[in-house]
């Protein structure tokens, strides 16, 4: 096993998570919309010493990469290139929507269904949904079965999904189309899926250098104009 710390500020939650060879990781999760910037560091440097590590002693930084909240998103990817190339550490970027498919597996609710496929919706704002689909392989891990989608509610594609979970459900719940599988709508981003995804990416080989790393954007406008959002009020 790897020495791994896994960040996700790309939510309302600064989330740090690390994992010593076969230790229980460690985790710091908190609700904190605008507050990350002055936890993220410091949790580190917590989960470290507590650890009785050093930056040095990491195998690999994973990191969530979007999509998510603009602001956080670079937060967490800026941070991340500060303390890898200080150490010359490789890095692991995960998407958001295949960290909430990793979390999936420990809730209950999930576990009782044992979907074969589901997909997953987070609130993209701006009338806006960012989607996958997924189905579950041999090994017991979810796999993404098409590209991840920017659309409109509506254009969420849940053909054939046994579950569906994520943050878009409740303020789109009437905009989405017609679905009678069981739903998981309160489920937010958390180092620990991160972790998961980074332990299988890691064991596939796929951890690259910090130069390479940057925030997935699937979105280039970021906010109403004015002049939309008078409209919109119309």
């Amino acid at each position: 096993m790897a020495n791994i710390l896994a960040i996700d500020t790309s939510a309302e939650w600064c989330s740090v998570a690390l994992s010593l060879e076969d230790q229980v990781p460690e985790l710091r999760h908190e609700r904190v919309s605008a507050g990350a910037s002055q936890l993220l560091l410091p949790w580190i440097e917590s989960l470290l010493s507590d650890g009785r590590v050093v930056l040095k002693d990491l195998d690999v930084i994973a990191v969530g990469v979007g999509p998510g909240a603009f602001t956080g998103v670079r937060l967490g990817v800026a941070a991340v290139q500060g303390l890898a190339i200080s150490q010359n550490i490789p890095v692991l970027p995960v998407c958001s929507l295949d960290a909430l498919a990793a979390q999936l597996l420990t809730t209950e609710v999930f576990k009782q269904i044992r979907p074969e496929q589901f997909t997953v919706a987070i609130d993209a704002r701006m009338e806006e949904v960012y989607w996958a689909n997924y189905e579950m392989q041999n090994d017991g891990l979810p796999k993404r079965i098409n590209e991840m989608q920017l659309t409109r509610p509506e254009g969420v594609n849940l053909k054939g999904a046994e579950f569906l979970a994520g943050s878009a459900i409740h303020p789109y719940r009437n905009r989405l189309p017609a679905f009678a599988c069981p739903i998981h709508s309160d489920i937010a981003v958390s180092a620990l899926g991160i972790l998961t995804c980074a332990e299988q990416m890691l064991s596939d080989g796929l951890q690259c250098d910090v130069h390479l790393l940057e925030p997935l954007y699937v979105r280039n406008k970021v906010a109403f104009t004015t002049a939309e959002r008078e409209e919109g009020m119309r």
